[in-house]
């Protein structure tokens, strides 16, 4: 089976998990501060990890003063997990519709969608690509909204020369299994804002203030003192240790993955898709999505399953579930119109080029 995504891992992950089991210390210590510190010279300002990228979008919210009654814009074409984190944390999520050629938030739609309860507008970097993030932040600037950009795909993307995570207000990533990195489960959260930075630090640990500091010494805070709502949203040190090696393999994972899309690109140039991602040089692929001309998806996606190609779609559009359907919701068009010709291809490191090769080969047959 050529599957459509999985973990990469090398004897390096194994022997510093099995490193971790033998000192017998498994919760939040020293492997989550060592991580932690790498993720923050890799971005070149404060990171903090989190048990998920969900609980890091949650956190991000949070810290950042949004609650009940107030309003998040952010695409309906991304994962549930975006649209959860808003709610979770009391906050409405406000769909919004996709730029047709990269599929993120198109910020105009977003602006027909502003209310007096709108604190917040969301970028989701679909597929490793991160959309006019210029103009969001100029749009963001002009009505007085915190830029909470879902990079979940994106770790290691550039944007214009740097870094995604490395500038802006705010931005969160997913290090779970098939990520560009994986910690197991984890995620971060990235900002300048230290005020945004110790309130999350705090929040993940059921709000015990400054227990992030006992932790990393090995110690547990017996007596402190808890001044907002907080959650169990630390990572452990097994997931620490698997995220500290894979973080020495990025650029090899990162490289694999732009030199498989880029074989991807060169097989499909004539084939009748539109291809969504692009400037590989730039951005790291996360998934390949693409989108169907013509043809029955659902019967491309079983014809393929059978010659063992797993195929994906990445996603089903959030104001189409029951719990985010609003009938005051403006007409999403160019999500509309694209969801159902959207699917993704196998791509992950472990794949070669004769994988590949297959894949598109069964592809232009039933296209």
């Amino acid at each position: 089976m050529i599957k459509l995504s999985k973990s990469s891992l090398s004897i390096k992950e194994k022997l510093a998990v099995s490193n971790v089991l033998d000192r017998e210390f498994l919760g939040m210590g020293q492997e989550v501060q060592e991580f932690e510190k790498n993720l923050t010279n890799f971005f070149g300002r404060p990171a903090v990890v989190v048990a998920n990228g969900t609980a890091a979008i949650q956190l991000a919210i949070q810290s950042s003063g949004i609650g009940v009654n107030d309003e998040v814009l952010v695409q309906s074409l991304t994962y549930v997990a975006s649209f959860q984190a808003i709610s979770a944390s009391g906050a409405k999520p406000i769909a919004c519709d996709v730029e047709p050629d990269s599929l993120c938030i198109n910020w105009r739609d977003a602006e027909k969608r502003l209310t007096e309860n709108t604190k917040a507008i969301m970028p989701v970097h679909y597929g490793g690509a991160v959309g006019k993030l210029d103009e969001i932040y100029k749009f963001a600037s002009a009505n007085g909204l915190v830029v909470i950009e879902d990079a979940a795909h994106a770790f290691g993307s550039n944007y214009k020369g740097n870094r995604v995570g490395s500038f802006g207000d705010i931005a969160c990533f997913s290090f779970d299994g098939i990520k560009n990195i994986t910690s197991g489960e984890g995620g971060c959260v990235v900002s300048s804002n230290e005020k945004v930075i110790q309130k999350i630090r705090d929040a993940r640990l059921l709000g015990v203030e400054k227990d992030t500091d006992n932790r990393f010494l090995g110690r547990r805070s017996w007596e402190f003192d808890v001044r907002a709502q907080g959650w169990r949203y630390h990572m452990s040190n097994i997931m620490a240790s698997i995220g500290i090696e894979q973080l020495k393999r990025f650029e090899e994972l990162a490289s694999k993955r732009r030199a498989l899309a880029t074989i991807y690109d060169s097989i499909l140039v004539s084939a009748p898709i539109d291809r969504v991602l692009s400037n590989l040089t730039e951005i790291v692929p996360h998934i390949y999505p693409i989108i169907l001309h013509s043809g029955e998806r659902s019967y491309i996606r079983e014809q393929l399953l059978s010659k063992n190609i797993e195929t994906g779609i990445h996603y089903q559009p959030n104001h189409t579930l029951s719990l985010f359907k609003d009938s005051k919701n403006k007409e999403l068009s160019v999500t509309s119109k694209i969801y159902p010709k959207l699917m993704s291809l196998p791509l992950h490191p472990d794949l070669t080029k004769s994988d590949i090769e297959y894949v598109c080969k069964e592809l232009i047959k039933l296209l």
